[in-house]
């Protein structure tokens, strides 16, 4: 009985996406078929068809799944202590380079992994009269120095990046 959530199911789908990470590692999504995947998952390619549409729906739930992983990370997040927030921010990047590595591929449509944004700090700052715009330069400051960290093989330590983070902060109070 193939129930929706069933633990053979969750499995085959855990197997899947493993062997689309790691091709995503050295291929383009656009070269990755879905033969690939099951020679490398030895599943049926109607196992794959049971679960996904093609690579790209594969791809989007993929991308939703890391979006989610990485929204419960600051799940319990003190949005009024910068630093600690960066810091368990590039902890968990250096820790997972492959996962973020991964969703920054998959975001085909240009959507950005830092979706959060602190709007009652920006309240308190008195950041109003522009304030959309203000977000989206923060979103894109944050998902550009976190690709660049990344491409760099996360050279520098989680604390120098929040100290990064923290630095371009500094005057607003």
């Amino acid at each position: 009985m193939n129930v929706k959530n069933n633990k053979r199911r969750r499995e085959s789908q855990e197997k899947i996406e493993r062997a689309f990470i790691e091709l995503l590692q050295t291929r383009e999504i656009k070269d990755i078929t879905v033969s690939d995947l099951i020679k490398m998952t030895e599943l049926n390619r109607s196992t794959f068809y049971a679960n996904y549409i093609d690579i790209f729906d594969l791809a989007d739930k993929t991308r939703e799944k890391l979006e989610n992983e990485f929204s419960n990370l600051f799940a319990d997040y003190d949005y009024f202590n910068e630093r600690s927030g960066a810091l368990k921010m590039f902890t968990h990047i250096k820790e997972n380079q492959i996962f973020y590595k991964t969703y920054f591929k998959l975001c085909y449509d240009d959507k950005r992994l830092v979706s959060i944004y602190d709007t009652r700090r920006a309240e308190q700052e008195h950041i109003d009269s522009n304030i959309r715009y203000h977000i989206e330069f923060f979103r894109n400051g944050l998902n550009a120095i976190i690709k660049m960290w990344l491409a760099g093989g996360c050279r520098e330590t989680p604390e120098e990046m929040a100290e990064v983070i923290k630095a371009e902060y500094r005057g607003r109070r």
